[in-house]
């Protein structure tokens, strides 16, 4: 995690300049962060924004999905691992509905390491023998120090910068699902909150972790609906992607075929 100062002609320079990495503050140490990167796990040796892999993909209903959390490095904060299976949960109930989906793992994160990288990924995807991983990432910053402060928030598709004030808390959940053979970015679903805070200090820390369980809830509320969107979008899109092909596994006979 490096620290930047803001600069306001920020262009896209950035992406070659920094060092890439789940979140990179340029406000200053005086923040609160906790951290689980999807960035920071599949391309941990990049120096510039991740290239997404090219070529085909070839999806073969009945769809075997799992989901994970991107792993946070030990010295970080996260979520508790109680909270992640919560909202893993809820992810799965959001790819349950597809009939061309078929089975559906929740993954715990002791089989994920920090910066596994897509190898480690594949190494997982074998264990529970699942097709495509959706993987879920979360930031979380807090700001306690002086107004005018951003950050750079990283995801896979590119970045973005992130306006916060005192005592601001930010949330950032995303889920990123990847064909594991392929390497290929199926689709995203983002899920952003922003809970304003006041300057009393008094009983600050009680505060300060409200806004937490607060945002973080926020977030997953606008997550969800957000990638079961992005899931029917997605099966118009296979219609006319000419980099996916649909090949059904023998015996299935899903009338609802994402082809």
């Amino acid at each position: 995690m490096k620290t930047f100062k803001f600069l306001s002609g920020l262009t896209v320079v950035l992406f070659t300049v920094f060092s890439l990495s789940g979140c990179a503050s340029m406000a200053g140490p005086r923040e609160s962060k906790q951290s689980a990167s999807i960035v920071d796990y599949l391309y941990p040796k990049a120096t510039q924004a991740p290239q997404l892999t090219p070529g085909i993909t070839y999806l073969r209903p009945p769809v075997r999905v799992g989901i994970a959390f991107a792993p946070n490095d030990p010295r970080a904060h996260t979520l508790p691992e109680t909270e992640k299976i919560k909202l893993m949960e809820r992810v799965k109930t959001a790819f349950a509905g597809q009939v061309f989906i078929g089975s559906i793992d929740i993954i715990p994160s002791q089989y994920l390491k920090p910066a596994g990288g897509f190898d480690n990924m594949e190494q997982v995807a074998r264990m529970f023998n699942v097709d495509v991983m959706a993987m879920v990432s979360y930031d979380q910053i807090q700001f306690t120090d002086s107004n005018s402060l951003s950050f750079l928030y990283w995801t896979v598709i590119g970045a973005y910068v992130i306006h916060g004030n005192e005592h601001d808390t930010q949330t950032m959940l995303d889920i990123s699902v990847f064909d594991v053979a392929s390497r290929k970015l199926l689709m995203r679903a983002p899920g952003t909150s922003q809970v304003k805070g006041g300057g009393n200090l008094a009983n600050f820390s009680e505060r300060a972790r409200a806004a937490r369980a607060e945002g973080y809830n926020k977030a997953a509320d606008q997550l969800i609906p957000a990638l079961q969107a992005e899931i029917e979008v997605f099966r118009e899109r296979l219609k006319t992607n000419d980099k996916m092909r649909v090949e059904p596994r023998p015996g299935y006979k899903g009338s609802d075929s994402p082809e």
